[in-house]
């Protein structure tokens, strides 16, 4: 047994989500046929335990075009007027360390080698983000790779609509206990936000963002998750 968590955007209170953790049967080895065991596992526990109906995974692994296509790898956001690149290729190569970066030459890089890079490992601390001339402190944790993703999804509105078909988002990758930034809880923060009516481009302005971002408690205590009683 494995156990991952599920991210569900709360349309009532004043969370943008809840993230609740579902014990299933993991299939181990490589193949892509695997994961999707497991994430068939996961989903098929999550609609019994819960009362789910339609859930979608977002990751290269996912069983549905759509959850690939907005896979961080998959999904494009603006750096400027012209060029474009995958999300994760954006939030790699916007970190500061003590050593060194922005290393934006990581830009040009697939996702897949752009985690293969060994500055990443052997910069020192991570110090801050610098994403087109803005900067971004560590706190609020995960404030900037939900940005980041949400911008990705305002530059692609056609893949971000059909979002709101489904009632909740998985990762099957994302494990909370060695990471801490997941696509499928910037995503449940996406729809939540649509839900309730609180979108409009004056959110995305990173001052405004982190004003909304803590007042809503997007973020919980010490384990940055939150969960429904």
């Amino acid at each position: 047994m494995a156990e991952r968590p599920i991210f569900v955007p709360d349309f009532e209170d004043n969370r943008f989500y809840f993230e609740k953790n579902v014990k299933f049967t993991w299939f181990s080895g490589y193949a892509n046929s695997q994961k999707q065991k497991s994430i068939q596992s996961l989903h098929n526990n999550a609609k019994i335990e819960f009362g789910l109906k339609n859930i979608l995974e977002i990751s290269t692994k996912s069983e549905s075009p759509l959850g690939v296509a907005l896979s961080a790898f998959n999904l494009f956001v603006s750096t400027n007027k012209v060029t474009k690149i995958p999300v994760e290729a954006a939030y790699q190569s916007s970190k500061v360390f003590e050593l060194g970066g922005p290393y934006t030459d990581l830009r040009d890089k697939h996702p897949y080698d752009i985690k293969k890079d060994h500055r990443l490992r052997e910069s020192g601390n991570l110090r801050y983000f610098k994403f087109n001339r803005t900067i971004w402190e560590l706190e609020p944790k995960t404030a900037f790779y939900d940005w980041l993703y949400i911008k990705a999804l305002t530059e692609n509105s056609m893949l971000a609509n059909k979002l709101l078909e489904f009632d909740a988002f998985t990762d099957i990758a994302f494990n909370p206990e060695f990471s801490l930034n997941c696509q499928a809880r910037a995503a449940a923060i996406f729809v939540s936000l649509k839900r309730k009516k609180l979108f409009n481009k004056s959110i995305m302005i990173k001052n405004n963002f982190i004003k909304l971002y803590n007042k809503k408690s997007i973020e919980s205590n010490e384990q940055l998750r939150l969960f429904n009683d």
